[in-house]
């Protein structure tokens, strides 16, 4: 009798070079696995669109070093406790602590052009692991749940910034010598920073000889540099006598402009600053009259003057 084949939407995901468990006699690379791999390529250009808060997820996963979020779940898993953090010991992408608290890595690494989807393959598979284990999913399923569709939309989203790694241990739970040492050397990369009260997506950061603020933007990039240029031809772009818009950079689809602080500025000195400056650009964005020669010329200033943040 021929050999059974599998449906295709129920064929699981395997190693490359194992047979299709479609039952074709291919290997997986060159059969089912080329679909996989396709879906896996395409890029999404904001991966994290439609969650709620958008620009902390963002600033959790590309500017803040060590951070904590509970999140809601929706449906069955509503009840279940879940933090998101940066970033987990050894760069975990989860784990589940004793009492059954999920904890997933923001800062994994990915290995698809769909972040969303890869951490929702990584919360999919934390959420059926036992107390007390770590999660390392396998390959990503193409059908495997986005973060949208496991997060409740209605969810809270407040980010905690600390200073240490400490929410690691759970209090005394795995102080052990080597949970200690592994703390304490990612202790010393941490850059100092903390949420601007009141302004989802923006951060007081101190790299030690410069203070600066960063703040994650949800608006589209066009209207949104278009906004920037009028505050900058009437001199309302920067955050106070002494400060400077340094330039933007560009993280999960989404546009984060940088100031440079006076030095010793602190994060409750800036946060009058930038509710003021957000009261600003709501308006700016209001407006719909064409960019004037002025505008137009610091409109590509700004473009040009794309920077990288480390």
């Amino acid at each position: 009798m021929p050999e059974k084949t599998v449906s295709a939407e129920n064929i699981p995901v395997v190693p490359p070079r194992q047979p299709c468990p479609c039952g074709s006699g291919k290997r997986y690379k060159v059969c089912h696995g080329k679909a996989q791999r396709a879906a896996q390529r395409q890029y999404v250009a904001r991966p994290f669109e439609g969650l709620p808060n958008e620009p902390d997820w963002v600033a959790m996963r590309e500017l803040i070093s060590a951070a904590t979020a509970s999140v809601t779940l929706s449906g069955d898993n509503a009840e279940r406790d879940v933090i998101v953090a940066t970033l987990l010991p050894g760069a975990l992408p989860a784990l589940v602590r004793d009492d059954g608290t999920l904890l997933i890595g923001l800062q994994t690494a990915t290995s698809t052009g769909d972040p969303s989807a890869d951490l929702g393959h990584v919360l999919s598979a934390a959420l059926s692991a036992e107390p007390g284990t770590t999660v390392q999913p396998g390959p990503r399923p193409t059908e495997s749940p986005r973060l949208q569709d496991l997060v409740a939309p209605d969810s809270t989203f407040e980010v905690t910034v600390h200073n240490t790694f400490e929410f690691w241990l759970n209090g005394d739970q795995g102080a052990t010598v080597e949970a200690r040492a592994s703390l304490e050397s990612a202790n010393e990369s941490i850059v100092p920073a903390a949420v601007i009260s009141g302004v989802d997506g923006a951060y007081w950061c101190s790299l030690g000889d410069r203070d600066q603020i960063r703040w994650v933007l949800p608006h589209a990039e066009e209207p949104l540099l278009d906004a920037f240029a009028r505050l900058h031809a009437r001199g309302q772009d920067t955050l106070g006598e002494g400060t400077r818009l340094l330039g933007m950079f560009r993280a999960s689809g989404l546009l984060v402009p940088v100031w440079d602080l006076v030095e010793g500025t602190t994060a409750e000195q800036a946060t009058a600053p930038v509710h003021e400056m957000r009261s600003r650009l709501t308006d700016a964005l209001e407006e719909t009259a064409p960019l004037d020669a002025e505008q137009r010329r610091a409109r590509q200033g700004l473009a040009n003057r794309q920077i990288t943040v480390r």
